[in-house]
């Protein structure tokens, strides 16, 4: 019988941390050099290391976190490219909302309400639909809400 106490939450919360700290990592190695030393305008280099860090990210859930499911194919990749659209979109929301809607234009205040405010609710979105979504079928370490 498979154990879905505290211990295992714990694990599947590191191994997604570590996954996702990681694909930060990669994707923003990419976008410096992409940035710099390649020469590319902002946002292709930063399109460019946001794929890098998703695939990252992808690689590390799927043979770390949840390596218990055999995904296969283009669909679960597609699926968790989508979710971190979605968490990409929250993060560019309060971004939005800080800097238009409260007046809040600093380069500081543009940091903070970007990718650290922002930051909350897109890791929530990602975790939500990386383990609902994309592994929903492994790893399961039982419900968050019950």
């Amino acid at each position: 019988m498979v154990r879905h106490g505290p211990a295992a939450r714990r694990r599947e919360l590191l191994g997604f941390a570590t996954a996702g700290l990681l694909a930060y990592a990669v994707d923003l190695a990419v976008f410096t050099c992409l940035r710099g030393p390649a020469g590319l305008d902002p946002l292709t280099a930063k399109a460019l290391s946001f794929v890098a860090g998703c695939t990252v990210a992808y690689a590390g859930n799927a043979h770390g976190t949840y390596r218990g499911c055999r995904v296969r194919g283009p669909r679960p990749y597609a699926l968790f490219f989508a979710v971190n659209l979605a968490g990409a979109a929250l993060q560019l929301l309060c971004l939005a909302v800080s800097h238009y809607g409260l007046g809040l234009t600093s380069q500081r205040a543009d940091t903070v309400s970007g990718a650290v405010v922002g930051m909350v609710p897109a890791t929530v979105v990602r975790f939500w639909g990386t383990r609902t979504l994309v592994f929903r079928d492994a790893g399961r370490v039982g419900s968050w809400t019950g």
